[in-house]
């Protein structure tokens, strides 16, 4: 938070324990919030020279995340950071600058993609201040671009992802398994929906969302949008409606990849992008959270080949989260089937000849997630994922059995499917790494503490 980095000792332990269980590199956010904090165009990097020098040190590669949503308000989330103070207060004078519901509630977490074109921040479009923080940092990490920074992750929403802040557990608005609600009443998405309906001779459709898509915490049946018999989502309207909506996303995505490719070309990093595994009503015919949250994604209408064809059109990886679940482990009754939803995810980034990439959604130290892992990595006859991203590094991940499991796992995605070696080989191995990294991992768990 003072653009210093903190446990330095901690870190370094941890790193060398991680590096020394075959762990390849480490993924870190560079929160926007953060790094220009205090004026428009003042960037200071403090604390990011410091961590990045360590992973090279230890021969460590970095996924660096390009992060311009605030930290605070999500799943696992123990730390806030707002967006840059100055954008805040442009945020305070125009609230139509933040996601807006139909009640009108406002989002913070990220700035409307409704306004990515408009100079709205100081004379600065949205999306020129995100290039001109991917071009900050290019500059100032040229020499790492490469060897040590190896992917840029280009964050598109809440959470990092490229998606709306449908379901935002801030203050309790949104629980687990509710519906979620549309995104779309800032007068800047407003204004793109008139439009939009002008356009396909619909006026009467433009001036709001859908009034009976319910609230956050509904289920689909208990809705006149998104219930199977006769839904709204199913109607001519809902077809206009669900187009334009996620229409919207994608050209958000289209905009910043446009960007972050130019300034990023030639320096030997890949680009990337996350998609968030919204599993639960999955099983239902209209998928309502996935709409909600801008995936055009139903029993009769693909939502993820579009964004896999988007990011194929930009060479990014598709970095798809909740690889870890298995559908008889979440609650039945909210038909949630996360193995089912992986299963779309990879058969659309094949179809668009684009990378998958993966991560788990939830912290899990268990065989049995790690199994679950090893299972949907190689999924694909013919192309496994190209890379995994493990959350994540704490004090509970280097307690003895947890480490243990987590060596033997690691282990084994290095070796990938190809190598059906006898399980007993493996784990004695495991156990031989354990046992060499014991000194490393009892110095970083004293540091952490």
């Amino acid at each position: 938070m003072s653009n210093t980095m903190n446990r330095k000792k901690a870190m370094d332990a941890s790193l060398r324990a991680l590096k020394s269980a075959g762990v390849e590199g480490i993924m870190v956010d560079v929160w926007w919030g953060l790094v220009e904090r205090d004026q428009p165009g003042h960037y200071n990097w403090g604390g990011y020279n410091e961590l990045l020098e360590m992973a090279k040190r230890h021969g460590l590669k970095v996924q660096a995340v390009m992060s311009f949503h605030q930290c605070g308000g999500n799943v696992g989330d123990s730390v806030t950071i707002p967006l840059p103070k100055w954008a805040g207060e442009e945020m305070e004078k125009d609230e139509d600058l933040a996601y807006t519901d139909q009640w009108g509630r406002r989002n913070y977490e990220y700035i409307s993609l409704g306004c990515d074109n408009l100079p709205v921040l100081k004379g600065r479009t949205p999306v020129q201040c995100y290039a001109d923080f991917m071009r900050a940092f290019r500059d100032n990490f040229k020499h790492l671009l490469g060897d040590t920074v190896v992917e840029i992750q280009v964050g598109m929403g809440p959470a990092g992802e490229l998606r709306f802040p449908s379901y935002p557990e801030l203050n309790g608005t949104w629980k687990f398994p509710g519906i979620g609600a549309f995104q779309c009443y800032d007068k800047y998405m407003l204004a793109s929906l008139q439009a939009a309906a002008e356009a396909a001779g619909k006026p009467e459709w433009g001036s709001t969302g859908p009034t009976d898509a319910g609230s956050y915490n509904n289920w689909p049946e208990d809705t006149n949008f998104f219930r199977k018999e006769g839904g709204g989502w199913n109607s001519t309207y809902g077809e206009f409606f669900l187009t334009w909506y996620s229409q919207m996303l994608l050209d958000h995505g289209d905009r910043i990849l446009t960007s972050a490719k130019s300034i990023f070309e030639s320096s030997g990093v890949k680009i990337s992008v996350k998609v968030a595994g919204i599993h639960w009503h999955y099983g239902t015919r209209s998928h309502a959270p996935e709409l909600t949250a801008g995936y055009y994604n139903t029993r009769f209408h693909d939502g993820y080949l579009p964004i896999a064809r988007m990011l194929a059109r930009h060479g990014a990886v598709f970095n798809f989260t909740c690889i870890e679940m298995r559908d008889h482990e979440q609650p039945q009754d909210a038909l949630c089937a996360p193995e089912k939803l992986v299963k779309q995810v990879a058969l659309a980034t094949q179809t668009a000849q684009v990378p998958l990439a993966g991560e788990n959604a939830l912290p899990r130290y268990d065989e049995r997630a790690h199994e679950q892992i090893l299972q949907a990595s190689s999924l694909n006859e013919d192309r496994e994922m190209c890379a995994f991203t493990y959350l994540r590094m704490n004090p509970t991940l280097f307690h003895d059995d947890n480490w243990r499991q987590f060596v033997s796992f690691v282990k084994k995605m290095k070796e990938g499917k190809g190598a059906e070696r006898c399980r007993e080989q493996v784990e004695r191995e495991a156990e031989h790494f354990v046992h060499v990294t014991q000194p490393l991992v009892k110095e970083a768990a004293v540091a952490m503490h």
